[in-house]
C-alpha cells in the first residue's frame, strides 16, 4: 500500500497534466505565486520552467484565468519520471560506438588534458556558449553530476565553450559550472561539425561514444548519469 501511495505521489504531476487535455495553460500576463504567496514575474518564472526543475500547477482548473503555483520537483521525482522517459535522441554530430581518439586541450586555469589523461577514464563532454538559453538552463544539473563525481578519478568532465576565457570567468561568477571549461573552442566543434547547442557527450573507458544528444531534455541528466554509471561497470 505504502509504495502504491509513494507511486502515486511522484507520477501526481505527470498524471495531472493528462488528465487535464483542456487545462489552462499559463500565459505572460498569468499570475504565478509560490507556496509563501509570493508573486513571480513572467520572466523569473518562465526562466525557472526552462530548467526543468519546476511545474506550474494551476490553482483553479476550471477557470482560464486561474493563478498558478509554482511547484519544484524533487530529485526523487525527477529520477523517477526520467527512468520512464524515453533515452534523449541522438544528436546527428556523433554515432553510437563511434571511437573518439584523445587530443590535447587546456582549460581556462591552465590545466592540460593529454591523451595519457584519457586512457581507462570516462569522458563527458558539453558544448555551450554564454548566449544559449538552454545551455545556460542546464548548467545546474550538469554541475550536480559534475560535483556527484568530484573525488572519482576515473571520470572527467569538460565544457567547451565558444566565448572567450575572460568572459567565461565573469559568467561563472554569477552561475557556477562544475566542469574544467575550454574557451574559445569553435575549432573543436567544428571538428565534430557542431552546429546546435547545447550537445552532450559521454565516451566510455574504451574511448567509445555511449550517449549523444543535442539541447536540454527533462532526462539529459539522468542519463548522463547512467552512461557513467554504465562505463565504470565495464558495460
Amino acid at each position: 500500500m505504502k509504495k502504491l501511495l509513494l507511486s502515486l505521489l511522484l507520477l501526481f504531476p505527470v498524471l495531472y497534466a493528462a488528465a487535464q487535455t483542456d487545462a489552462p495553460r499559463a500565459t505572460a500576463s498569468s499570475v504565478v505565486i509560490d507556496s509563501t504567496g509570493m508573486k513571480y514575474p513572467a520572466m523569473l518564472w518562465q526562466k525557472m520552467l526552462q530548467s526543468n526543475d519546476y511545474w506550474l500547477k494551476p490553482l483553479q482548473p476550471n477557470s482560464k484565468d486561474t493563478p498558478f503555483l509554482l511547484v519544484k520537483y524533487t530529485q526523487q521525482q525527477k529520477d523517477y519520471w526520467s527512468e520512464r522517459m524515453p533515452k534523449p535522441e541522438d544528436s546527428p554530430f556523433f554515432k553510437t560506438g563511434q571511437v573518439i581518439k584523445p587530443f590535447k586541450i587546456k582549460d581556462i586555469a591552465g590545466n592540460k588534458l593529454e591523451a595519457k589523461d584519457w586512457a581507462g577514464k570516462t569522458i563527458v563532454f558539453n558544448f555551450w556558449f554564454i548566449g544559449c538559453p538552454p545551455c545556460r538552463a542546464e548548467i545546474p544539473e550538469l554541475s550536480r553530476i559534475a560535483q556527484k563525481y568530484k573525488d572519482d578519478p576515473e571520470v572527467v568532465f569538460v565544457g567547451f565553450a565558444l566565448d572567450d576565457a575572460y568572459d567565461i570567468k565573469e559568467f561563472i561568477k554569477k552561475l557556477p559550472f562544475d566542469y574544467r571549461l575550454v574557451s574559445d573552442a569553435g575549432d573543436t566543434a567544428h571538428q565534430y561539425n557542431i552546429n546546435m547547442y547545447p550537445t552532450n557527450v559521454v565516451i566510455n573507458k574504451k574511448g567509445e561514444v555511449r550517449l549523444h544528444y543535442v539541447s536540454a531534455p527533462f532526462n539529459g541528466g539522468y542519463w548522463i548519469d547512467k552512461i557513467i554509471k554504465e562505463s565504470k561497470s565495464g558495460i
